[in-house]
């Protein structure tokens, strides 16, 4: 007895289609995670590699500023202010911009006006700048002024940078810019760390360990 076959020949030779799986599709996503995060690690690494040792040295010596406490230095100086100067004829207030201007192209002063007071006869002038301070106080009737300037060194300047005191906004915003790319550095490192099978295990419990050991340090011995 002869059985026919009711397939059709379309259908017979028709292949089966799979469905590609997610597996693949999983290791595409992570392959080109990995690429990513390795290729923005180095280049962060390097653009930021000049702010890391910066603030790495600057640490230091912060936090041994008494190493460095006979670099400061005093400078006392006097001049004469023209008159009009201080006391304008129409009563209005001293002129500010000639004075400034006046002592930071004679007295060779530099850093930011801080403060300008004017109290009766006396006009006190305040500059600070990083690691640099100088203050001024002018006589309104004989003319007269005084200048102290204190330069406390190259290391009290980077110190101050550190801190960013005494530096204007510019300098801010890239203390703020260099915090942004030293985390994204070690974001970025810790996410490789994942793609290394061979060592994510003891890399993990490694930096477990040391943020452990660091807020022990700081429960056990800050006071």
């Amino acid at each position: 007895m002869t059985t026919v076959s009711t397939t059709s020949p379309a259908r017979a030779e028709r292949p089966a289609t799979k469905a590609k799986p997610q597996s693949d599709f999983r290791a595409h996503l992570r392959r080109k995670t990995a690429i990513v995060s390795r290729w923005l690690h180095i280049y962060l690494s390097m653009v930021s590699f000049a702010i890391v040792l910066f603030f790495a040295v600057t640490g230091l010596t912060l936090n041994h500023a008494d190493w460095f406490a006979n670099a400061e230095r005093t400078i006392r100086s006097t001049g004469q202010m023209p008159h009009e100067w201080l006391r304008t004829t129409n009563g209005t207030d001293p002129a500010k911009l000639e004075i400034v201007e006046h002592l930071r192209s004679f007295n060779k002063l530099h850093g930011a006006v801080s403060d300008f007071r004017v109290e009766g006869t006396q006009i006190s002038v305040s500059f600070k700048a990083p690691g640099y301070t100088a203050d001024v106080v002018i006589d309104r009737d004989t003319n007269r002024y005084d200048v102290i300037e204190v330069r406390n060194g190259f290391v009290a300047v980077i110190n101050d940078l550190h801190k960013g005191r005494d530096s204007g906004k510019v300098w801010s915003g890239l203390i703020d810019a260099s915090a942004i790319l030293l985390t994204l550095v070690s974001l970025t490192g810790l996410l490789l760390l994942f793609f290394v099978y061979k060592r994510r295990t003891s890399g993990l419990v490694l930096a477990a360990a040391a943020s452990v050991a660091c807020y022990l340090i700081y429960v056990r011995f800050v006071p």
